[in-house]
């Protein structure tokens, strides 16, 4: 996260992912706060020289041509390293080709880093991937399931890591900070000749590029997950003893996995950073904030204070300078905390701006190890979770399954109490619980059954408030599981009733969910019933693509309205761009959908608009295939100015929301929104609230 001052133009520090050492760099202060002045991000690279120009293509094109090769090896494991040398022709193609190279060091950097991938294809061709079993600093990749490009991370392996050995070792993520110019030959070549703040003893340390400064959000936190998975896959670590940390943006992104990935870790630490939307806007960035009454529904998303009862399961150890803008971070956090009877650790570094101070350094290293030989409880006996949205709905033995409503708080506080075979649940806003002891993992005796008590019920006419479920007893390889569900104000066994489409994980909004797993445009290659919606439609469509490989360091993966196929419907999210007369798929499914569109007329939630110049936006449940999402007209729903600060990079738009073409797509918005709202749990239309503020 970019330090600001309010100045014009100032001078701050910044962590570009180089292990905690400052960098001095230029930022613009209050200009960041102009949306009709939004600079760009990352900003244009230098022009090559024609002689640099012509090396790293000739370069970049012997190296496809290899990895092209080895795709169509007979060797299984030559082909699952592809992702570990193609990641290197990736970053110099799109450096390149999009001008993101920034000074002349930056194409010496590159060059190096095309070398490196010309080393790597050469000896897998031989079979030998020697950096698979190098210890030190190591550069890995692999395939993203959301858009099939390759993606980088990197790692640092003790000297003391056995290849041939059984031990597992503990595991630390580190994220960096921000860094509008780390593109992936800079990101690949950091992790290739920096090492790290921290180096513990016997510990792998992974740095995730999380796609480029993005805060680990969205694309970015599936980015953490797919390189934690592909580093499992590679190295043996130990599952109970993995650690989140991060300083500046990397520790915002480390509170915002703390909070919603808990029982993942054993530890986390975040430093600086921001660890919710408005108030940091307010404090930091000096912005004056006016959000529709739906975007401040959608903070709740990231606004790690709101879930802060999350950490009762997760040992958290906050660093912050004393004279560190951005202590305001921790400051808040242990505010949510304490209304938890949560006490943060908080270590400050005495006299310090945003940097690490070498003596609280040493002091979180001490209280790492000790947690680290502790490691992660696996099985808690207690329980807290907090959520306001299904997308977070795990901890532990216990998920939430069903809302009563999104985008309100919901919490669960469950309790075993193991010598009487009992667990107690206190659950609000929930109508659907599943407990699931995996075998060995069931602290229940096995010739009883186990007894729930669910607690803030309708209290029955002679009763306490509480309700007694008997459920089945644990089998005998120690395992146990058991659904419930809520109608009106009692609990039943079982899943919850399948009545029709249900908001469930990953099937639950808003429309930036669609962008955290596979996802497939489908453009159109007709006409339009009019010519404003098809250049606005077609410019979304653009736009999307565009800013994807931009801000989410990926390559959007389309097909034509008419080629889409019956397997494509079945693996992927579907994002239409145009109307029912240009896109022939999405004519297909439109009687399916909740909304009337034809060349008069567009109607949504009961209320009729002018097609002329009004389009939807909206996702919903495929008709197709109701395990994915179908999306109309949009990408992710930030644009530009959200680019220009951290805090600013969360959904702008809930489930659906009509757009007056009248007004062209700015830095905000991808036109007037004049209604906007949430499907309810259903995926109904619920009532339309008036917009305050509407765009």
């Amino acid at each position: 996260m970019r330090n600001t001052t309010y100045s014009i133009l100032f001078l701050s520090l910044i962590l570009l992912g180089n292990g905690g050492q400052p960098i001095l760099v230029l930022a613009d202060g209050p200009k960041d706060n102009l949306p009709d002045q939004v600079r760009q991000v990352p900003p244009v690279g230098i022009e090559l020289s024609e002689t640099d120009r012509q090396e790293l293509l000739a370069g970049q094109k012997k190296l496809y041509a290899q990895i092209e090769t080895l795709k169509k090896s007979r060797d299984a494991r030559i082909r699952s390293l592809v992702p570990d040398v193609e990641i290197f022709a990736r970053a110099i193609r799109d450096s390149v080709a999009h001008r993101e190279l920034f000074s002349q060091r930056d194409v010496t950097t590159a060059k190096k880093v095309l070398a490196e991938g010309l080393k790597r294809a050469s000896s897998l061709q031989t079979g030998n991937a020697y950096w698979t079993k190098q210890t030190g600093l190591v550069v890995r990749g692999y395939r993203s399931k959301i858009d099939q490009t390759v993606q980088p991370y990197g790692l640092e392996i003790p000297a003391s890591y056995s290849f041939t050995g059984k031990e597992s070792y503990r595991l630390d993520l580190w994220f960096h900070g921000r860094g509008e110019r780390s593109t992936e030959p800079l990101f690949i070549a950091q992790r290739m000749f920096r090492k790290g703040r921290y180096q513990s003893r016997d510990t792998i340390v992974l740095h995730p590029y999380g796609r480029y400064s993005n805060a680990f959000k969205f694309a970015g936190e599936v980015d953490v997950l797919e390189a934690l998975d592909h580093a499992r896959e590679s190295y043996r670590i130990d599952e109970d003893c993995i650690s989140v940390r991060g300083f500046s943006m990397g520790g915002a992104g480390c509170w915002q996995m703390a909070v919603h990935y808990p029982d993942l870790f054993f530890a986390a630490n975040p430093g600086a950073g921001f660890s919710e939307t408005p108030e940091f806007l307010k404090f930091f960035q000096k912005e004056t904030l006016k959000p529709t009454w739906y975007e401040k529904k959608l903070w709740h998303m990231y606004d790690c204070t709101d879930v802060a009862a999350n950490l009762y399961q997760l040992p958290t150890i906050a660093y912050s300078g004393e004279l560190d803008i951005q202590k305001q971070a921790a400051d808040i956090m242990e505010t949510a905390l304490k209304k938890e009877n949560l006490r943060l650790t908080h270590i400050i570094g005495p006299g310090t701006k945003h940097a690490i101070h070498p003596d609280s350094a040493r002091i979180i290293a001490a209280k790492m190890e000790r947690l680290a030989k502790r490691g992660r409880i696996s099985v808690p006996m207690e329980i807290r979770l907090v959520t306001y949205t299904l997308k977070y709905n795990r901890m532990h033995w216990l998920t939430i399954t069903r809302l009563q409503e999104h985008w309100a708080q919901s919490h669960v506080a469950a309790r075993i109490l193991p010598d009487e075979n009992r667990i107690e649940i206190d659950a609000r806003n929930v109508r659907g619980l599943k407990l699931d002891f995996k075998a060995g993992e069931s602290p229940f005796a096995p010739d009883r059954p186990v007894t729930l008590v669910m607690h803030n019920t309708k209290p029955a006419k002679g009763s306490d408030g509480k309700q007694i479920l008997v459920t089945l007893r644990p089998e005998t390889d120690r395992s146990w599981s058991c659904e419930l569900h809520r109608i009106g104000d009692q609990w039943q066994l079982g899943p919850s009733p399948a009545n029709g489409l249900q908001k469930k994980h990953d099937l639950q909004g808003p429309i930036d969910d669609a962008f955290m797993g596979p996802f497939l445009i489908v453009k159109p290659t007709g006409r339009a019933w009019n010519e404003k919606l098809e250049q606005w439609s077609i410019s979304e469509q653009n736009h999307f693509i565009r800013e994807w490989r931009r801000q989410f360091r990926g390559d959007a993966q389309f097909v034509d309205d008419t080629e889409l196929t019956a397997e494509q419907i079945e693996n992927n999210h579907l994002v239409y761009f145009g109307d029912p007369a240009s896109n022939s798929a999405l004519a297909k499914i439109i009687d399916r959908l909740p909304l009337k569109w034809n060349q008069r007329e567009l109607t949504v939630a009961g209320k009729k608009y002018d097609a002329a110049h009004h389009a939807p936006i909206m996702i919903y449940p495929n008709p197709a295939n109701p395990s994915k999402y179908v999306v109309l007209n949009s990408g992710f729903t930030y644009r530009e100015f959200a680019y220009l600060n951290n805090a600013r990079q969360v959904p702008k738009l809930p489930d659906w929301a009509v757009i007056d073409l009248r007004k062209k797509p700015d830095s905000l918005w991808p036109g007037k929104v004049v209604e906007a709202n949430f499907f309810n749990e259903q995926w109904q239309f619920k009532t339309i609230q008036k917009i305050e503020g509407k765009r």
